[in-house]
């Protein structure tokens, strides 16, 4: 199957590289220079512009944004708009706010062009392990995308689905990451009570590794914590400072407006937060409240 990809960083590189390996043909567009020729030695097809791209592309052309959410998904499609025709395909893959999804395709669907929403993570290891993919979109045009699902996933039935209308897709990956938010919270809280446990002298990647295998908190995130501690176990040199890209305050908000309790997601949200204060004024203002109410000591600058 024929397509052009638009973002070529790590992602969208190693899922051209993936597809290219399976035989499909792999048109890119990048800002990068370097990156479009280290992928044309693997086969791709190198594109000077958003134009060039799609003037390399056959009808019924198919195109694959892997871009950041928000403002540059508009522009692109500004652009692509009066370049593609009826019965045209694009793909976001990215991290989109699905109500932008939402937007975006009743603005194309205006002009007969198809919109297919695809959460997808598995981050730079998915081009060796495969990508899990949730994608969102009508049932014609999802099947005739099947090929490139199939081939980006772990396995051909396993690891992707299509989960319903545009818009489904990027919001059931909103609330998989937001559970990602909350797992990753609770691994950093228990290595730091083992970190502090100072008697025991425990080996905190040794414990990971015991917990890798056989254990009921298994997972691939307990994988990568291990890898990190064999390699840091000190974790020197890293800044206590969390970011975020934004589906977690999307999950935290579309759980408010649909009255379901999320606090072991919203609390994690509000680690990170809390982590770039780095000259907290709320919790000056607790230690003074102390001193006030009960003359405790507080701790100088």
């Amino acid at each position: 199957m024929e397509l052009g990809m638009i973002g070529l960083g790590r992602m969208g590189g190693a899922m051209s590289q993936r597809l290219l390996q399976a035989g499909h043909q792999v048109s890119g567009y990048a800002r990068s220079t370097d990156t479009m020729k280290q992928l044309e030695e693997k086969g791709l097809v190198a594109a000077s512009s958003v134009e060039d791209l799609v003037s390399k592309l056959k009808p019924q052309r198919i195109i694959w944004l892997m871009i950041p959410s928000g403002k540059p998904v508009d522009e692109t499609i500004g652009i692509l708009m009066p370049l593609l025709e009826a019965d045209d395909v694009i793909i976001d893959g990215g991290n989109s706010d699905y109500k932008d999804t939402l937007r975006r395709a009743e603005t194309l669907r205006a002009r007969q062009i198809h919109y297919v929403d695809v959460g997808t993570s598995g981050g730079v290891w998915g081009l060796e392990n495969g990508y899990s993919m949730m994608v969102g979109g009508d049932d014609g045009v999802v099947s005739h995308l099947e090929p490139l699902f199939e081939t980006l996933a772990p396995g051909p039935n396993k690891g992707w689905g299509h989960v319903g209308p545009c818009g489904a897709g990027h919001f059931t990956k909103m609330i998989h990451n937001g559970i990602e938010y909350g797992i990753m919270q609770a691994y950093g809280e228990g290595f730091a009570i083992m970190h502090h446990k100072e008697e025991f002298k425990l080996d905190l990647h040794q414990v990971a590794e015991i917990w890798r295998y056989g254990s009921v908190i298994q997972s691939w995130l307990l994988d990568l914590t291990a890898a990190a501690l064999e390699k840091n176990p000190g974790l020197e040199g890293i800044a206590p400072y969390v970011a975020d890209s934004g589906e977690g305050r999307w999950t935290v908000a579309e759980a408010i407006d649909l009255n379901v309790a999320a606090p072991v997601i919203t609390l994690s949200l509000l680690q990170r937060l809390q982590s770039r204060d780095s000259d907290s004024f709320s919790d000056k203002l607790l230690s003074a409240l102390r001193n006030q109410f009960g003359g405790h000591a507080m701790k100088k600058e």
